[in-house]
């Protein structure tokens, strides 16, 4: 997930990489739902960021500040960030808020390109 950090990066973000044994560990203490989960698991603020998920919407979370667990990316959608093909294709994806008690809505659609 290195491509991911490298775009959280570019977008101004200082990021600091932690590499663990167990990371489903780290997930369920954050309450990440399993249906959310994704390759890794970020925090910021407050917040989970679960997969790759673009730095416009860690940055809205940011901003909204709305009374949740975190925003995820469940899977490892094709054309996410850190997940671009080299001919440019990407698959339509949906970044949830998870909410406090574990349900998610929808915070941000991603178009397949």
């Amino acid at each position: 997930c290195g491509k991911w950090v490298e775009h959280m990066q570019r977008d101004g973000f200082v990021v600091e990489t932690i590499d663990v044994e167990d990371l489903a560990a780290v997930k369920t203490r954050l309450g990440v739902p399993d249906a959310m989960a994704s390759c890794h698991t970020a925090e910021i603020d407050g917040y989970f960021v679960e997969g790759h998920v673009p730095a416009t919407d860690v940055r809205r979370l940011l901003a909204e500040r709305p009374d949740a667990r975190g925003i995820a990316a469940p899977g490892m959608p094709m054309g996410s960030p850190g997940m671009e093909m080299p001919d440019g294709r990407s698959q339509a994806y949906t970044v949830e808020l998870v909410a406090n008690d574990g349900t998610h809505r929808p915070f941000a659609e991603h178009p397949a390109r």
